[in-house]
């Protein structure tokens, strides 16, 4: 795991192709979330636009209800050497799912967590199923200004992480 703060040795290169390793590298981590048969397993990853992982964090990675993206805001929030100009705006979050619209775990969604942190990319590979709640984080995102990716490629290993869920 890379420290967060720490740009990544010959990391990847901006634009698609670094979208892709970032994405790969959060659904690699949703593969440490304790499995539950009331929720997926989802890695997200905070990085600024030069590179920086800022944080990240997976699905109950500190408590039995904890989004990933939720444990990587909170990271995020409360780490004290980031440099005061680093702008959440720039930053992107890549989570393996689509971050979340409607929760009943929390009073707060991740979509709603997201634009309260004024972070101004989102990137995902798989659209969250209906199987819990109905979800278009995606959509509320895009139209509260931030830019949103869908790269389905990865979609494949997401559910595979998920293959504990019954998901048809």
């Amino acid at each position: 795991m890379t420290t967060p703060g720490s740009p990544i040795p010959d990391g990847p290169p901006p634009g698609p192709d670094g979208d892709r390793y970032w994405l790969a590298r959060a659904v690699e981590l949703g593969r440490r979330c304790p499995p539950s048969t009331t929720a997926f397993s989802v890695g997200a990853m905070i990085v600024a636009a030069d590179g920086t992982l800022l944080a990240e964090g997976y699905s109950r990675a500190q408590e039995p209800h904890d989004h990933a993206e939720e444990v990587a805001l909170r990271r995020l929030a409360a780490r004290t050497d980031l440099a005061a100009g680093t702008d959440p705006a720039a930053a992107t979050v890549y989570s393996s799912l689509e971050p979340c619209s409607a929760r009943a775990s929390r009073p707060r969604t991740c979509t709603e967590l997201i634009l309260a942190a004024g972070i101004g990319r989102v990137v995902f590979a798989w659209r969250e199923p209906s199987l819990f709640v109905d979800c278009d984080g995606a959509e509320r995102l895009a139209a509260a200004g931030v830019e949103v990716v869908e790269i389905p490629a990865l979609a494949v290993d997401v559910r595979a992480v998920n293959s504990h869920l019954p998901l048809g």
